[in-house]
């Protein structure tokens, strides 16, 4: 029956595609049509495919295939209706596609006798409902009172975290709280499970709506007979006029929900869609305010988690109670956990479980945790990532905990590692961010990895990459395959290594304390060696044999104590990426100039034996740092250096002939990120010429400044000043020159006590950071400014203890964050002009909070 099924579905499919090419009018070979054409062949393929798999696995009529069955029907009908139409949308496209290839997969799965997987789990028997709830009873109010209940239009509300954070956790105290059963009319919950299908989030829907008894009706097949667009009909008639709140727990991506969605009544009397997911669903349209995003615990939160889990249920009394001498060494462990809930309890669990008596005990037990519980619970994210995302979610494994990611150093690294083109990997990056396996820091160029998400990527990588770990000690075991990318983790020992299947390396990271005694032959057997990176490794002497690199085309030593690079160097004729910035006063050999395939170049307070030759390194895309002094010296050549995009040009003074500096940064076409640095304390001469850099989009003006230019580069969308100490606010002259500026970053760059931003002022002005601002008192915001803000941060401004009421009407701004004294925090927390605190990080031995606003 299925067979015969999916057999007329792609009949019906074929005729539409025969009936449309046929067609006179259509003729002509647009975009559009040729764009239409190649959807319908490819999804008339993928069923054909799929009706393939029905007939040689023989599977018998089952629930689980009657119901993908129903679900590849449904999704047919959506695809001539858009052909129909003639819509050419992309993104609607790429959801069909990938909900019937997980369709396919699923088929493949399933037994001869089309066998069920597992069922939904009831909200309410959730293991995690027998352990202790910390941190989210803030959440839970604010989301009820902002998100939940307020009567505007309908919203879909999208609950967003990394797995484990407690995501489900919120939403069920959300979904269970009084108020929220009070104020909706009807309230329906639908969790994920391995086989959850469109067909199956309606029917559970249904049952949950009707208000029947659910297991009769469920056994019955009334609704299983249905099809879709009957149970979207049925679901859409039952909800008509009610306010109802239904939550999607954890549903995959790959689901084509736009299809569920058509069941949803198009009303506006405050009913609600709630989602919890680690990343966002295409199907769904979630605006910016409506997405709150869970972060981890803090470390107070950690620790009263950990000791509620342990104590949880066997009440330890008396010598069998966790010792208060521990706590420095338990919450030193906790920091493993990264402030996650589940791994919090699998710990605390781990705990509860054994008899204890005594301190030494409890030591033994806290030096011998085991994460791999934990890993196993996230394995499933995992799986759920996008196959495309999966490289790099590895290539984590390859960087310390808790290191920041610079997204300079992740992209190279993935481009010549193989893992992603050139041209793509700005998708990637934002990829992960929207999945949820890093976030963006404080700097919107570096990124952070939860310690347990990093554990999980060494595990994985590991298995699936050829990757391995070893230490100096010589306590290895050989691997039984090749490995390609290895991280050595080093002490102060003596150095001692094994060139066995060096050869097949690509990758190689030290790790660990400063000490690298090794001889020639080392470095000889890497004879595919691509990146070597040894930043913050305590390095002094690089070894002359590095020159025997042939392959290699990164070299990270970046943050050590190099005095000089050897003249080996000049042997990596293939090297593209040379980083030995903050390597204080490091000597840079005439060799430099042999590194033909050269593209980004950082350096530091270098001492050249000879000027800087950039008509010589004429392919580099990024050249940070080169005194103002060595790019001045050979004007003529500067022109050469066609490709150059940031530039970071340092030791400005008032000696520095800014006017030769600015004409030859104009001849730079690609230029588009500059970086102007000041010659230590003393002030940077006049920079009103920098106007004539017409293309430049970021700048950045570190050190002392008497005055702000008069004219800035017109498409500028990113200024950073730092260190300016500028007498005279900046803000109206800013807003008078830049009007196109969408990122604005003041550190100790003002020392008055008042700002003021006008009237309709920075229109296009989406994030706002002021930093050690140690004067500042007041800043005023006329009517209409930055009214397009969604970011304002304020670092250690002492005396700013209020926010201008401006902020209420900017309706974009959904989060503020402030580091300041606990006497300011407390008068910030009570402004009525504050709609929220959502977090405020109270420790009680800092001398400054951090609070975190949303509106």
């Amino acid at each position: 029956m299925s067979e015969a099924l999916l057999s007329s579905v792609i009949q019906k499919l074929d005729n539409n595609y025969r009936e449309y090419t046929l067609d006179e009018a259509n003729k002509h070979e647009t975009v559009s049509v040729l764009f239409l054409n190649k959807q319908m062949e490819r999804v008339i393929k993928e069923m054909r495919e799929i009706v393939d798999i029905v007939r040689d696995k023989k599977l018998e009529e089952g629930r689980s295939l009657n119901f993908l069955v129903s679900d590849l029907v449904d999704v047919a009908e959506d695809v001539i209706d858009l052909f129909k139409q003639r819509k050419s949308c992309t993104w609607l496209y790429e959801s069909i596609h990938s909900w019937m290839g997980e369709i396919k997969k699923r088929m493949l799965k399933l037994g001869d006798d089309g066998a069920e997987m597992r069922s939904l789990e009831n909200v309410d028997e959730e293991e995690d409902d027998k352990y202790p709830l910390v941190g989210v009873e803030e959440d839970v109010k604010m989301l009820i009172r902002k998100r939940i209940i307020d009567m505007g239009k309908s919203k879909n509300i999208l609950i967003k975290g990394m797995p484990g954070v407690g995501k489900t956790t919120l939403a069920r105290e959300i979904y269970n709280h009084p108020t929220v059963i009070k104020h909706f009319e009807r309230r329906a919950w639908v969790s994920y499970s391995i086989n959850l299908t469109i067909k199956e989030l309606l029917i559970k829907l249904i049952q949950q709506v009707i208000l029947i008894d659910l297991e009769s009706f469920y056994k019955s097949s009334l609704l299983e007979n249905m099809d879709n667009r009957s149970l979207r009909d049925m679901l859409c008639q039952h909800l008509q006029g009610k306010r109802y709140f239904i939550v999607l727990d954890d549903v995959p991506k790959q689901m084509h929900l736009k299809s569920f969605m058509r069941a949803l009544p198009e009303q506006y009397n405050g009913s609600r869609l709630l989602l919890t997911s680690h990343t966002t669903h295409v199907d769904i349209y979630v605006g910016d305010g409506n997405v709150y995003k869970m972060k981890p615990l803090d470390s107070k939160k950690s620790w009263q988690l950990f000791l509620k889990t342990i104590n949880h249920g066997n009440k330890l009394t008396g010598e069998h109670k966790f010792p208060k001498s521990l706590e420095y060494m338990g919450k030193q462990m906790l920091e493993k956990c990264g402030g996650l809930p589940l791994a919090i309890k699998e710990v605390g669990k781990q705990l509860a479980k054994k008899k204890v008596s005594g301190e030494s005990e409890w030591e033994q037990l806290l030096e011998s945790i085991d994460f791999g519980s934990t890993l196993k619970l996230l394995e499933p994210f995992y799986h759920k990532l996008d196959p495309k995302l999966e490289s790099c979610f590895l290539s984590m494994a390859f960087f310390k905990e808790n290191t920041t990611l610079r997204v300079e150093k992740l992209s190279q690294i993935w481009v010549i590692g193989g893992l992603v083109s050139k041209y793509n990997y700005r998708s990637y990056l934002n990829g992960l961010v929207n999945e949820s396996v890093i976030e963006v820091k404080e700097k919107s160029t570096e990124y952070g990895m939860n310690p347990m998400l990093h554990m999980l990527s060494i595990q994985k990588a590991k298995e699936k990459l050829g990757f391995e770990i070893l230490r100096n000690n010589g306590n290895n075991q050989p691997s039984e395959s090749p490995r390609h990318h290895r991280v050595i983790i080093c002490s102060r020992d003596k150095f001692n290594h094994s060139t066995d299947q060096d050869k097949h390396l690509v990758s190689l990271f030290f790790h660990g304390g400063g000490y690298l005694d090794t001889s020639p032959s080392y470095w000889k057997s890497f004879e595919q060696l691509k990146i070597l990176d040894l930043e913050d490794f305590g390095l002094k002497i690089l070894p002359e044999s590095i020159g025997t690199l042939m392959e290699l085309r990164y070299l990270g030593l970046r943050n050590n104590y190099i005095k000089e690079l050897p003249e080996s160097l000049g042997c990596l004729k293939k090297l593209e990426v040379l980083d030995i910035a903050q390597n204080f006063m490091v000597e840079v050999p005439d060799v430099i100039w042999e590194l033909c395939s050269l593209l980004h170049l950082y350096l530091s307070d270098m001492i050249c034996r000879k000027p800087f030759k950039i008509d010589v390194l004429w392919m580099l895309r990024t050249l940070t740092y080169i005194s103002v002094d060595n790019w001045t010296y050979e004007i003529s050549g500067i022109k050469k250096a066609m490709f150059l995009e940031k530039l970071g040009i340092e030791g400005l003074d008032g000696n520095s002939d800014v006017s030769k500096l600015f004409v030859s940064l104009a001849v730079l076409e690609d230029l588009k990120h500059l970086i102007l640095r000041g010659y230590r304390f003393r002030s940077m001469p006049c920079l009103d010429e920098i106007g004539i850099l017409h293309k430049l989009e970021t700048l950045k003006l570190d050190g002392l400044l008497a005055r702000l230019p008069r004219s800035f580069p017109p498409k500028i969308k990113s200024l950073t000043l730092i260190d300016s100490c500028l007498d005279e606010d900046p803000m109206p002259l800013l807003a008078e020159k830049l009007p196109k500026l969408e990122c604005l970053k003041l550190r100790n760059a003002y020392t008055g006590q008042q700002m003021v931003i006008l009237d309709d002022n920075f229109p296009e002005l989406k994030v706002l950071h002021i930093e050690e601002l140690w004067n500042l008192r007041n800043v005023q915001c006329g009517k209409g400014a930055m009214f397009r803000l969604k970011k304002l941060e304020i670092h250690d401004c002492p005396y700013l203890d209020t926010l201008p009421k401006a902020i209420q009407r900017m309706i974009l701004l959904k989060e503020i964050m402030i580091v300041t004294t606990k006497s300011n925090a407390a008068k910030l927390k009570n402004l009525y002009l504050i709609p929220e605190i959502g977090f405020m990080n109270l420790n009680p031995l800092a001398r400054t909070v951090r609070v975190v606003l949303y509106s």
